[in-house]
């Protein structure tokens, strides 16, 4: 099986990306490709690298409570150059009632401070497999 591709960016003005490196070699340690676009980044670079590198996952670090508007329009972009199979995941400062009113719009579950690494390990290993196999199942092989 191949390795899952993840994009890990941070969008916006928040320049503090300590725990997208830490999750970022997390992901690395557990066997995944991951590409780091760094710090400052808008929604637009980050849907277009997506695209561009092939993702499975784009996970996205946010402290600026921004989150109900930049996790949606990386969605709406990655759509739109028609990578709807593309998982957005992600963490931060976000509350409760913000992860689930974003979970409803179809973004992945959002991980909050203090989550263990493996948490979004598992999460992720999990979601890439039950694509496979659907993918495999509609396909025939």
């Amino acid at each position: 099986m191949r390795p899952i591709r993840v994009l890990v960016a941070k969008p916006g003005l928040d320049g503090h990306d300590r725990g997208a490196k830490v999750v970022a070699a997390a992901l690395r340690d557990a066997g995944m490709e991951v590409i780091y676009t760094g710090l400052h980044q808008t929604p637009e670079m980050i849907a277009t690298a997506a695209v561009q590198e092939d993702a499975d996952v784009i996970g996205l670090s946010i402290l600026s409570g921004a989150h109900m508007t930049l996790i949606p329009r990386v969605r709406q972009l990655v759509e739109a150059q028609g990578r709807d199979d593309i998982l957005i995941t992600g963490g931060g400062i976000i509350p409760r009632e913000d992860m689930d009113a974003l979970q409803a719009q179809g973004i992945g579950r959002l991980f909050g401070p203090g989550t263990p690494t493996t948490e979004l390990v598992d999460y992720i290993k999990d979601w890439f497999a039950s694509r496979e196999a659907r993918d495999t199942a509609k396909s025939g092989t």
